[in-house]
């Protein structure tokens, strides 16, 4: 069994989304159990064979500075969840709730992997061969040296084979404002060499630098760059989809005419809108730590929880945790060497 560990009080709506989306995960799959951590109260109408109950007494809001989670709300449904990864009790935990506290304490429960200095949040983007193109960092790091950005790379391709459960090696890009390397920061040319350096020797599948359009023409399986930058492109990604749902409904309500025009290209419009609706891939990775969590969009749906569910259960299913330890054990010289050059390069 893969026992997947809930934060079932997370989130913009808690257990009104998180408890469905529990319910048709489980008929989904019949070789997963579920821990529902949260207020017994809130929980317990909840019934099925391969559900259990884990009390914690308090939430994490989505407003709730991060020391508030970290220090004051010891017995948070969030971090009850984290424990149970932590103590083996179960292979990963899923929450909806907020994104900084939830990094803080998978960070502090958790710790991150030997040779990884900061965990990561890696998230799917649609792109346009029908797939999704593995972006991170998405938010967890807004200043990224260039060892950072290897770090991530490795994390990342770990990420994508696991899921895809095969053998092949993802392919890396470096978003840069060019394809050349000579463009770019100080940062992104050191961090390209790097990236060299780790395709030399085996330890990626590393393709070059990559543009913002190459996330969603598919250019390669997986993209590297700061939190900023990758924060910025998931909510355009985001409002895209939203804008085209707008869009519909208004052309659907003027004119007789523009009602027509929007009637004949709904197909079209609505199928792109399906393919770039962010509930489908909901489910970010915190990548980097001794053990898996993933993150839900704080106002995901049933729906779309449940997308978040299934991510991480194919994770656990498919040994990411090992996948990504035994990658990083073999590109451990690597980083190491990285880190190296960088404390000589700051030595006076």
């Amino acid at each position: 069994m893969t026992i997947l560990a809930v934060d079932c009080m997370g989130g913009d709506h808690g257990p009104g989304v998180t408890l469905p989306a529990c319910k048709a995960f489980l008929e989904q799959h019949p070789q997963a159990q579920l821990l529902l951590v949260g207020q017994p109260e809130a929980l317990n109408a909840f019934s099925h064979e391969r559900a259990r109950v884990v009390a914690a007494t308090e939430v994490v809001e989505m407003h709730d500075a991060v020391e508030v989670a970290l220090r004051k709300k010891k017995d948070s449904s969030m971090r009850v969840a984290i424990q149970q990864v932590k103590d083996g009790a179960a292979q990963a935990a899923v929450s909806a709730g907020n994104t900084g506290a939830l990094m803080a304490l998978a960070r502090y429960l958790l710790k991150t992997v030997e040779g990884i200095d900061r965990p990561a949040i890696a998230y799917p983007l649609p792109n346009a061969k029908g797939g999704a193109t593995t972006v991170l960092d998405l938010g967890a790091n807004v200043d990224c040296t260039e060892q950072h950005l290897l770090q991530f790379a490795v994390l990342g391709s770990a990420l994508v084979a696991a899921l895809r459960n095969d053998d092949a090696d993802p392919s890396v890009g470096l978003l840069n404002i060019g394809e050349e390397v000579i463009k770019g920061s100080e940062v992104i040319k050191r961090a390209g060499e790097l990236l060299r350096s780790a395709a030399a020797s085996g330890d990626l599948n590393f393709y070059g630098n990559v543009e913002g359009n190459d996330i969603f023409k598919g250019t390669t399986d997986i993209v590297v760059c700061d939190g900023f930058v990758g924060n910025v492109a998931l909510k355009t990604s985001e409002g895209l989809a939203s804008m085209i749902g707008g869009f519909l409904k208004e052309e659907f309500s003027r004119t007789p005419l523009t009602k027509l025009a929007a009637l004949v290209a709904y197909p079209i419009l609505s199928a792109f809108k399906n393919r770039v609706d962010y509930r489908r891939y909901n489910g970010a990775a915190l990548l980097g730590l001794r053990g898996l969590v993933f993150k839900s969009h704080g106002s995901a749906d049933a729906f779309a929880f449940g997308q978040a569910l299934n991510r991480a259960y194919d994770a656990a299913h498919n040994n990411l945790q090992g996948r990504v330890q035994a990658r990083i054990a073999h590109a451990r010289p690597l980083l190491a060497a990285a880190d190296a050059s960088a404390g000589e390069a700051v030595t006076p």
